[in-house]
């Protein structure tokens, strides 16, 4: 399988190196999408005909193919949600809402993203729990013996990124959540940029709650996943509801259906959720060992470019991720991105959603270009090309 070619996308005029915000969708999962559209457009668990049940078994093999893909032990422990966002905001609110009470402690990091920030937040703000961050090392990563130093009796969750959007630190996963389970601590994981670029194991890793999104790993936008331990799930209170997650109402009672559905109230986005099976099959097809490997080359290959200009400063070099955050001294981040637009290079410029992170770093405002595996040694080096002419640059940013 020739892999560009399954990209659309790949055949404009531009080099796409903004992968971390959203990626690329091949032509299998466009197809599978505009196969329900147009063949067997229905509602879910709303119709006694054949289409309909249709639809219902489409998306039990898409969540099926999910749970396989994580190695989560039961497939009722897969909720489709909206995106990586709307899954963090349901378990913060729907489950720790209720279980945290004053004084008790989360163990952040100041370099999250702001969906595992904001709703702690809100917490802090409406309970009065107390949210601690776990310092970063001179390399700005995060480290099990600074976890370690943050815990006392009064920490009830840690809730991380597996791979952070900005630094791009890989965290222990496995070795911070045995320590937590120790302490009868609960861990959440921000999976947005890990489950996309290498094998995620949630029995491996034993980790409470993962969340993660389908358009940042060749899937549609709007859907997000959420696994959560099926114990820990049935704990939940919905955030959301209506129809499909009811058996029956009145007045004086609510009773709900069991798991997933008890948590995905609404019509949900039917036709991404369907076509994301075919992302699955897409990335097993590759492998993500294999995806892993080749992102790791490119990575390499673009530093050791990026080097041979004295200007350019890199702030994540150690980093083991596909994210490269550089600037020009004297060029502001967006000038340098607008440059890039100018050249049709994408990348993303200024605080990348992680805006606690100045206050113990330099990454205040960086040009990030994040990698995918269908990036080339070619496309990095029209980008190089075009970062060398330095003088156009200033040019640019002058006017």
């Amino acid at each position: 399988m020739k892999i560009e070619e399954q990209f659309v996308m790949k055949k404009k005029n531009l080099i796409y190196f903004d992968n971390a915000a959203t990626t690329f969708k091949p032509v299998k999962v466009i197809n599978k999408e505009l196969e329900y559209l147009t063949e067997y457009t229905a509602n879910s668990h709303r119709g006694d005909y054949n289409i309909s049940f249709k639809v219902d078994d489409e998306i039990d093999n898409t969540r099926d193919l999910v749970a396989k893909f994580i190695n989560a032990k039961h497939k009722d422990e897969i909720i489709f949600t909206a995106n990586t966002t709307d899954s963090l905001n349901m378990v913060i609110n729907g489950f720790f809402g209720y279980y945290l009470n004053e004084g008790d402690e989360v163990i952040l990091t100041k370099s999250e993203h702001a969906s595992n920030i904001l709703p702690w937040l809100m917490l802090k703000f409406q309970k009065g729990i107390k949210i601690k961050y776990a310092k970063l090392n001179e390399n700005n990563e995060l480290t099990l013996e600074t976890i370690k130093k943050e815990i006392t009796k009064k920490t009830k969750v840690i809730s991380i990124a597996e791979v952070t959007n900005v630094v791009g630190d890989a965290r222990p996963i496995k070795e911070i959540t045995s320590l937590a389970h120790k302490h009868g601590i609960y861990v959440v994981i921000d999976g947005a940029q890990s489950v996309p670029h290498k094998k995620v194991d949630v029995t491996e890793t034993n980790v409470d709650f993962l969340a993660f999104s389908a358009h940042k790993m060749c899937g549609p936008t709007g859907v997000g996943i959420l696994y959560g331990k099926k114990e820990l799930l049935s704990k939940i209170v919905p955030t959301k509801f209506g129809g499909g997650m009811n058996e029956s109402y009145d007045d004086t009672n609510i009773e709900l259906v069991s798991l997933p559905y008890r948590l995905e109230a609404g019509t949900p986005n039917i036709s991404g959720i369907i076509a994301f099976s075919e992302t699955i099959k897409f990335l097993n097809e590759i492998g993500m060992e294999n995806i892993e490997r080749t992102e790791n080359y490119l990575r390499r290959y673009l530093i050791r470019e990026l080097k041979k200009l004295p200007y350019i400063k890199i702030y994540n070099e150690q980093s083991t991720s596909s994210t490269v955050l550089i600037n020009i001294e004297g060029i502001t981040s967006g000038d340098l991105g607008l440059y890039l637009n100018t050249k049709n290079i994408c990348v993303r410029s200024g605080r990348h959603c992680v805006k606690m992170l100045k206050e113990e770093s330099e990454f205040t405002d960086t040009v990030r270009i994040s990698l995918y595996f269908y990036n080339t040694y070619e496309e990095i080096d029209e980008l190089i090309k075009a970062l060398s002419k330095l003088d156009e640059i200033e040019k640019f940013a002058k006017n």
